[in-house]
C-alpha cells in the first residue's frame, strides 16, 4: 500500500522559508529549507485563508511533512520567489492512495 507520494514523482526542488508571523519590521520567516516537489504552473482562482479570491499561478505537490503555512516564501526551480496562498494536507487512511501536501502559490 502506498502511504506517501513516491520520491521518484517529485522531480523538482523548491526552497521554503516558513512564515512565522509579523514582527516589528514586517513578516518574519524561518530558515530556507529545500524540498523535493512536483511543480505545476497554471493560472486559476483560489480563495485565500482570509477569504479573498486570488489568482494562483503555481501549484506544488510535496511530501506530507512539508512545513509551508500560508504566507511562506517559496523559491521555485527557475529561481522565481512566490508566496504560498493556501496549504492542504491530503490523506486517505486505509485507502491505497498517497498522502501529500498541496501548496497553492501566487
Amino acid at each position: 500500500m502506498v502511504t506517501r507520494v513516491p520520491p521518484s514523482l517529485l522531480r523538482h526542488r523548491i526552497g521554503v522559508e516558513p512564515y512565522l508571523g509579523d514582527g516589528a519590521y514586517g513578516p518574519t520567516y524561518g530558515p530556507l529549507v529545500e524540498h523535493p516537489a512536483l511543480v505545476g504552473e497554471a493560472a486559476r482562482m483560489v480563495r485565500a485563508t482570509d477569504g479573498r479570491e486570488v489568482m494562483s499561478t503555481v501549484q506544488i505537490i510535496a511530501a506530507p511533512a512539508l512545513d509551508c503555512p500560508p504566507g511562506s516564501r517559496v523559491t521555485l526551480p527557475g529561481g522565481r520567489i512566490t508566496t504560498a496562498i493556501t496549504t492542504a494536507a491530503h490523506t486517505a487512511p486505509g485507502l491505497p492512495v498517497p498522502a501529500s501536501t498541496e501548496v497553492v502559490c501566487e
